[in-house]
């Protein structure tokens, strides 16, 4: 790791103190209520030795639950079936002396729980953010915003950008000790489900970083153009942060309708042509695998600053992928 000692790091200094060579990192999804976090280090574990300078870690949405009552009767709650993110983020700081990053989500909370979050990372050394608006519940046709909650992901980026000037939102406090964390968003190669045109997207990413980010990390996408192509549009707009490539290797035969549906991206037809040539998930997954290999190695020979894997918790496949391109 590139810590100085035990202290944490930025994301953007990570990047400028690996001069111009391409890290290497991954998203984790917190384990459900009710399971050990052993699973969680089993998977982080064999990606250990390719020395990520972070990990992320997603918050979730809270969904609907049915709780059975006598008499067959159903009663409908509302829960958040993956609670824990700060915490596993203190936990693998602490295990694997790694910086973290956890997401804070516009959805689901209100700016007075935010700052709770925001105030408790402060406590554990927590210095890396990633502000997201988040999805729509489950149940939603579009996102709904919690009621004295922040609506867009540029709002939250203000209020973390405000807590690192000292402001918070009773003012009530006088302090001279500032928060510092380094802010990440996200950004869309091909552009966010809900914007009208690539054009609208971009603006509303320099809306974010007007207000304060320091790096964005690109949804996932299956062909380097369309990355290549979104940074160039970034940058005639202003846009001068670091933009890392997110990317997702293809890992069972059903991603091929999932994956353009939920995120609406597009995949290459000689990419789907290989994968609907396989005959199980297994010939599947090598092909993903090699896919992402590929993809990778391209993106790192154009001198991307990290390539940022989409692990959901599985990390055999992104080993694979690793040990070829790092």
């Amino acid at each position: 790791m590139d810590r100085a000692g035990d202290r944490p790091m930025k994301i953007t200094d990570h990047i400028k103190n690996a001069k111009g060579e391409t890290h290497f990192s991954f998203e984790i999804i917190p384990p459900q209520k009710g399971q050990s976090i052993q699973k969680l280090y089993d998977n982080i574990d064999p990606l250990m030795e390719f020395k990520p300078p972070f990990i992320d870690v997603t918050t979730s949405r809270e969904e609907h639950v049915y709780i059975k009552k006598e008499g067959g009767l159903l009663e409908q709650k509302i829960t958040r079936m993956r609670p824990g993110t700060v915490g596993i983020c203190a936990s693998l700081m602490h295990k694997y002396n790694v910086d973290t990053v956890p997401h804070v989500l516009c959805g689901g909370f209100t700016k007075e729980e935010t700052e709770y979050v925001l105030v408790d990372c402060q406590y554990l050394g927590i210095e890396n953010v990633m502000a997201l608006r988040g999805d729509a519940m489950k149940h939603e046709s579009y996102f709904i915003p919690q009621k004295e909650g922040n609506k867009y992901a540029s709002e939250l980026v203000s209020q973390i950008s405000d807590l690192n000037k000292g402001k918070y939102l009773h003012e009530i406090i006088e302090t001279t000790y500032n928060s510092n964390f380094c802010i990440g968003v996200a950004g869309y190669p091909e552009k966010h489900l809900e914007s009208p045109s690539m054009a609208s997207d971009l603006r509303k990413l320099k809306e974010k970083v007007d207000a304060g980010a320091d790096y964005v990390v690109t949804q996932m996408f299956f062909d380097n153009q369309k990355y290549f192509n979104f940074v160039e549009a970034a940058r005639k707009i202003g846009i001068t942060v670091p933009i890392i490539p997110g990317i997702k290797p293809i890992a069972v035969k059903r991603h091929l309708n999932i994956l353009p549906q939920v995120f609406r991206l597009n995949l290459p037809d000689v990419l789907v042509s290989a994968i609907e040539k396989c005959k199980d998930n297994k010939e599947v997954r090598q092909a993903g695998i090699e896919w992402t290999i590929e993809q990778s190695k391209e993106l790192k020979a154009a001198g991307v600053p990290v390539i940022h894997y989409y692990s959901m918790g599985k990390s055999d496949n992104i080993k694979a992928i690793a040990s070829q391109v790092f």
